[in-house]
């Protein structure tokens, strides 16, 4: 089969399409024939000579993936069944969804809402994954339809979906983004308003700005994540999910103890099952609110992904980057 592999030893790297073999990890793995991947920013990490985030010499890159099964010995996965592959070691410590097949684990593995798509599962991706898991990570802490929230990093995978979702669940967003003569595309999205990077807080003398959000989602991390703590109403929240821009940050205390604003974690790469199904099924009850194609940034073969990581790192994707990785 055609894959993307990615293979570093001593000073030798490469990245490239090679024709492999599918192999399990473990015998409970379910095998899924992919219909569509899509390009993250950790993939665009995983791909880097002397990366990081890669912890094994060599694998086939991808962290998410969507098609059907074609073989599973866990019973609640049949064959034929449409589902979404993401999480875990997926294109980080093994092979992962750049490619025509791949084997993963069952906690990896999610049936797809009847409404969802092989291809619109992999438009919303783990980027729109972790959105929604935001969205709901928010809601549980108390905020409410009408409510203004704040999305960053707006044009990228992850903030995009976030404008859309938030939209859709009846929230006014502003969305905040370094490319602001994208402002019609993110008020197409559903961005009541679209303000740049340096506009998320004022009054940058004091330890607190102008109280303006009702919870925020950002993608972002680095100096905005700061910015935004400052900004929050009495009681809000962010949800946190990308580093982006950095991963430290440097703020007070005075958000939480004065304005008892809370910094919520969202991780989408070991959730569990349960919450992954909670996650996608909340997806399929808005997916026919979303304009899912306006999402698309562009569509690739596995040829053409080492440029897609340059775009993605380089933050000039709008939207997501689907892979096919069977030629059509």
């Amino acid at each position: 089969m055609r894959a993307f592999v990615i293979s570093e030893s001593g000073e030798s790297f490469t990245s490239a399409v090679r024709d492999v073999t599918a192999s399990p990890t473990d015998d409970a793995d379910v095998l899924v024939a992919v219909d569509y991947s899509g390009v993250n920013f950790k993939d665009s990490l995983v791909a880097r000579p002397r990366s990081r985030v890669r912890r094994v010499g060599e694998l086939t890159g991808g962290i998410d993936a969507a098609g059907t099964v074609l073989a599973s010995p866990d019973p609640r996965f049949g064959v034929g069944d449409a589902v979404a592959v993401h999480g875990g070691d997926l294109g980080v410590a093994r092979d992962g969804g750049f490619a025509e097949r791949v084997y993963a684990p069952a906690r990896c593995v999610n049936l797809l809402p009847a409404t969802i798509s092989a291809r619109q599962a992999m438009i919303i991706g783990t980027a729109g994954f972790t959105a929604m898991a935001s969205v709901l990570a928010l809601e549980a802490h108390g905020l409410a339809p009408g409510a203004s929230v704040l999305v960053t990093g707006a044009t990228g995978g992850l903030g995009s979906s976030a404008v859309a979702i938030s939209a859709a669940r009846g929230y006014r967003v502003t969305a905040s983004t370094g490319s602001v003569d994208e402002a019609q595309w993110l008020r197409q999205r559903g961005a009541v308003d679209v303000i740049g990077r340096a506009e998320v807080a004022d009054r940058p003398e004091r330890v607190l700005a102008s109280e303006r959000w009702d919870g925020a989602i950002d993608c972002v991390g680095g100096l905005t994540l700061p910015q935004i703590l400052r900004s929050l109403r009495y009681g809000a929240a962010v949800a946190a999910s990308g580093l982006v821009a950095g991963a430290e940050i440097d703020t007070t205390v005075y958000p939480f103890i004065t304005r008892a604003v809370s910094l919520i974690g969202v991780d989408s790469v070991e959730m569990r099952p349960p919450q992954r199904e909670r996650v996608w099924s909340s997806l399929g009850e808005v997916v026919a609110s979303i304009d899912l194609e306006a999402l698309v940034d562009r569509e690739i073969t596995l040829e053409q992904l080492p440029a897609a990581f340059d775009a993605i790192a380089g933050g000039t994707t709008r939207g997501r980057v689907l892979v096919t990785p069977t030629p059509r």
